[in-house]
């Protein structure tokens, strides 16, 4: 028997979509996203910000204890980079970064519409498979 994966799903939204997500979660641009979430207990946050806040955990503790530091820190910096993870979301179910397949494949039944009327711009379910999931490049690794 397999081991059982995790999974996590990530939206991205428009620019203008995207800076109201980021801002002001009521605008009416979101409206059918925001109710969506809420049907599955699910908030979203721009990967942008979650690597920033990364990098500002890591800055306060000590940067050494923070293996994917420089990697973020160059990612958030870099403006094409910045732009992209700007506009690119992770949804949290329940408070938590990653979730079961069932929780996973009901939120994405429920954003499919949302994907084909064009709300989304993209929406994409991740594992915690290992093989799955790109490696930090070389010149980050000791």
């Amino acid at each position: 028997m397999g081991e059982a994966w995790q999974y996590q799903l990530r939206i991205n939204l428009d620019e203008a979509r995207a800076a109201a997500a980021r801002e002001n979660p009521a605008d009416d641009s979101i409206a059918p996203l925001m109710a969506v979430l809420a049907r599955h207990d699910a908030v979203l946050k721009s990967q942008y910000d979650a690597f920033a806040d990364y990098c500002a955990e890591a800055e306060r503790n000590g940067i050494e204890a923070y293996h994917l530091y420089h990697w973020t820190k160059d990612t958030i910096e870099d403006p094409a980079k910045k732009a992209k993870y700007l506009k690119s979301f992770t949804l949290y179910v329940g408070g938590r970064e990653v979730y079961d397949k069932a929780e996973a494949d009901a939120l994405d039944a429920d954003l499919q519409p949302l994907l084909a009327s064009g709300l989304l711009e993209r929406l994409a379910k991740h594992d915690t498979n290992p093989a799955n999931n790109p490696q930090m490049p070389a010149k980050y690794r000791k």
